[in-house]
């Protein structure tokens, strides 16, 4: 499965964290092929609506190969020691 997510990210085609509406295909597909989310989310719709069906196995299929965009890792720097716990009254 990594092979497949390589190459799918090789080519650019990512589910973007930010835009997603369900999982995310659409938004990628749009920001693969240079234009807005909506645009490629009616676009994919009208084209699903040639093939009746196939909406049914094509977007989860997409929605389990397309990987999900990488966030950058979080780093946690420590701030030094801990000052003593203050005494309770």
């Amino acid at each position: 499965m990594e092979t497949v997510h390589a190459s799918m990210r090789q080519e650019g085609l990512i589910r973007p964290r930010e835009g997603r509406v369900l999982g995310g295909v659409c938004a990628g597909l749009g920001r693969r092929f240079g234009i807005d989310p909506w645009p490629a989310r009616l676009l994919f719709a009208l084209i699903l609506l040639v093939i009746p069906g196939s909406q049914i196995l094509i977007y989860p299929i997409l929605w389990i190969l397309m990987p999900s965009e990488e966030t950058a890792p979080v780093t946690v720097t420590p701030a030094g020691p801990l000052p003593p716990a203050a005494p309770t009254v």
